[in-house]
């Protein structure tokens, strides 16, 4: 597979990871901005970040204790 065709598909697949970590996001209770926000950072724990909300945190104090 030539460089650049091996490219264009690492990139397809890290675009299909930040849309399916942004789309876990906003299905925990974040809103759209927020979602992408974490979903981009790929330090930021998925687990982390929905178990937050799952236990009653807002978004806006996760996004504190997760940026």
């Amino acid at each position: 597979m030539p460089a650049v065709e091996l490219e264009l598909q690492l990139d397809a697949e890290a675009e299909l990871v930040l849309s399916w970590r942004t789309e876990e996001l906003e299905r925990a209770g974040y809103a759209p901005a927020e979602a992408r926000q974490l979903a981009e950072l790929g330090h930021v724990d998925l687990h982390l970040a929905t178990g937050l909300l799952r236990r009653g945190c807002d978004s806006e104090l996760a996004l504190r204790i997760l940026l």
